[in-house]
């Protein structure tokens, strides 16, 4: 006889009950929680249940695997390629998440086009969010023309598999899964039920018929993707598109990839007619001036695997009232006060009685210990008035003892800055060999960094 164990399910978080409550517990939801039916085989059908699913395939030794390698078929967008590690893979299906407003639709319909363009199979973009007539708008705004990019507004998951199997797409763009539903499941669109069923089935089409699928997710406050946690676990690639509304940067950066690196990032700049791709964006993170003001100083940051040249800026400034500002954009709170701290007790700055502001350029968001070391020169040439050199890059983690510890990834760091046409980098002692031009100053403490500052900028 089949035993049946009743639970109760939130629809709206996913969580778990004993009984049923009419306002779940876990995300304060009225009328979430449903009714749940599990059957369990009796004890004494075990045997017969094993018996009935019999391995098909053996299991063999890992070294008995043989290699396969997966063909990448390009997007025909250099960036996007670049961070999913050389193109989309066939039976795909790659999670863009991001909050509202940040251009995900943009750079996928950009990104659909470029497939459309070099397809003789058309590429399938379904919108539950917009209609057709807005997708139309957009596209004559950013230059989207490609003959075959079809475009269809659905919301009903069976409709859209409908339009895959009508038109057999080289490329599906789903935009976005939580607008989509599943007639085969009760529950509203985007609600957890349904998010994972759509996914689920999603998926499970895209591999049967080799669809490299792109799926728009929203992301949350805290900038993680919305919805059950196993959607992020259904789908091979997820790619995070990040940027501050107050700027053009935006960054599409790789946290999760099963045919490529999970820490590749690459940046792209709003611009009137979309989205422009950066291949070389360390200059749009630097000051363009011919002389250097004091309270500036040079670094290179590492974004996944590509380093970029950002630029601290530190402003310091004598106060009048009873309790001295501090005002941080683009760097943690906390690090910035440890940074400054050991600056004051290193070079005497009288800091805690002068207001301290640091600010990074471009709005970039840095957290990096590489950049202590740049960070603690800048603090220091605002408080003494004396400039750092323009050619002069700063690269080393610095401890609370004031030591200045090395890097990962240092020789690509130098090589960055060595091209960017930089003279002089302050390093950590250990090994960091020159870069063509670039002259390496080793300095083991920030006293030592201190002590070439006052002389370099005194020109003896």
């Amino acid at each position: 006889m089949v035993k049946t164990s009743v639970s109760y399910r939130c629809t709206s978080c996913d969580a778990t009950h004993l009984r049923w409550v009419g306002r779940c517990p876990q995300c304060r939801t009225y009328g979430s929680v449903e009714e749940e039916a599990k059957a369990s085989a009796p004890q004494a059908g075990l045997k017969a249940t094993l018996s009935a699913n019999r391995p098909t395939r053996a299991a063999r030794p890992v070294t008995a695997v043989s290699e396969s390698r997966e063909v990448r078929i390009s997007s025909m967008a250099s960036e996007f390629d670049r961070v999913l590690g050389g193109g989309l893979v066939r039976g795909q299906v790659v999670l863009v998440a991001g909050e509202p407003g940040v251009g995900k639709s943009t750079l996928l319909l950009s990104v659909a086009d470029a497939f459309a363009r070099h397809s003789p199979n058309p590429v399938l973009y379904v919108s539950g969010e917009e209609s057709a007539e807005q997708i139309g708008v957009r596209a004559r705004r950013t230059g989207v023309s490609a003959p075959n990019l079809l475009v269809a507004n659905e919301t009903d998951l069976g409709v859209v598999l409908g339009h895959m199997e009508e038109h057999d797409p080289a490329l599906l763009v789903v935009d976005s899964v939580q607008t989509l539903a599943s007639q085969q499941i009760d529950g509203r669109a985007g609600g957890v039920s349904q998010v994972h069923e759509v996914a689920s089935v999603l998926t499970r089409v895209a591999k049967g018929k080799g669809i490299p699928t792109l799926i728009v997710g929203q992301s949350t406050r805290e900038n993680s993707v919305a919805g059950p946690r196993a959607l992020e676990h259904l789908v091979d690639t997820v790619l995070t598109f990040e940027g501050d509304p107050h700027t053009p940067m935006r960054t599409l950066r790789a946290t999760k990839n099963r045919f490529g690196p999970a820490d590749e990032v690459v940046c792209y700049e709003q611009t009137d007619v979309g989205l422009a791709e950066l291949p070389d964006p360390s200059q749009l993170f630097r000051s363009n001036r011919d002389v250097a003001p004091a309270g500036t100083c040079a670094t290179v940051t590492m974004e996944g695997r590509r380093p970029l040249v950002a630029e601290i800026q530190a402003l310091v400034t004598e106060t009048t009232a009873a309790y001295p500002r501090r005002a941080v954009t683009g760097f943690e709170q906390s690090r910035a006060a440890m940074l400054a701290a050991v600056c004051d007790r290193a070079a005497n700055l009288n800091l805690p009685k002068r207001d301290v502001y640091l600010a990074t350029v471009a709005g970039l968001r840095l957290v990096d210990p590489a950049i202590d070391l740049a960070t603690c020169l800048a603090l220091i040439s605002a408080a003494t008035d004396r400039p750092i050199a323009q050619d002069t890059i700063a690269i080393g983690e610095v401890a609370l003892s004031g030591d200045i510890r090395p890097v990962p990834s240092a020789a690509t760091r130098l090589t960055e800055a060595n091209r960017l046409g930089f003279r002089r980098a302050l390093v950590a002692p250990g090994g960091s060999a020159p870069s063509g031009a670039l002259r390496i100053v080793e300095v083991p403490h920030i006293v030592d960094a201190l002590t070439w500052h006052l002389q370099d900028s005194s020109g003896s």
